[in-house]
């Protein structure tokens, strides 16, 4: 079933504002957070339930110690791939084809006048976002529908994890025209796992060489007009 808070009519400071949320919480954000409240209401784009969950997470995000929300926002978004906020992360994952589809990327959001940092990469969903918030209604819902199985994703390990969170992904796939239900995610690999360095070719015994204390065999390769080498 869709739902009934999808983008049929303008609703940039709306997505500007999730946009925020999902970037590095730095003292800038907190210091306007009741502004950015007042930026949702005024607009009414998402419902008063899911506008009130992201005015707790502001008002969480603007009374806790600065070190624990961004340490929190560090731990949850950079340290985990199930929660990772880099789309191409979850779509190519390490693979070659994620440079190619950041390039098409980069050069949609020059098309529309959109200029990145030095620091910002073109698959965060912020900057996703931003972008969508310089669209017409109909274009903006269909670039978030095209990432709805992503966001989805994110939105359900987030709610397994229990992060207030939580809402501002939901809120991203209502305005797509989806419903907030939660699948089925993996979970991630301990870190000293998935950062481990495997041996070095596997010990080379697939490329002729075994193990260190095993037999190591020799292969004799024969060269047009000379003897056997080594």
């Amino acid at each position: 079933m869709k739902n009934p808070f999808s983008l049929t009519r303008p609703a940039p400071h709306t997505l500007r504002v999730l946009a925020r949320l999902l970037s590095y919480p730095d003292a800038e954000l907190r210091e306007h957070a009741g502004e950015l409240v007042q930026a949702l209401a005024r607009e009414a784009a998402l419902s008063g339930e899911r506008i009130g969950e992201i005015g707790q997470l502001l008002h969480r995000l603007s009374r806790r110690p600065a070190l624990a929300v961004e340490a929190e926002f560090v731990e949850l978004f950079d340290r985990g791939r199930s929660t990772s906020l880099h789309l191409f992360e979850h779509v190519h994952g390490d693979s070659r084809d994620r440079g190619p589809a950041m390039i098409d990327l980069i050069k949609t959001y020059e098309q529309a006048g959109l200029m990145l940092r030095e620091d910002e990469l073109p698959d965060h969903l912020s900057v996703l976002l931003e972008y969508a918030s310089t669209q017409p209604p109909r274009e903006a819902r269909e670039l978030l529908g095209e990432t709805a199985h992503i966001l989805r994703a994110i939105f359900s390990a987030l709610h397994k994890k229990g992060s207030p969170y939580a809402s501002v992904l939901a809120a991203v796939l209502e305005l797509a025209g989806e419903r907030a239900e939660p699948v089925a995610v993996t979970e991630d690999e301990p870190l000293d796992e998935s950062w481990a360095e495997p041996p070095v070719f596997g010990g080379c015994s697939t490329a002729g060489q075994a193990r260190p204390g095993q037999p190591q065999p020799v292969r004799i390769v024969r060269s047009a007009g000379q003897g056997a080498q080594l």
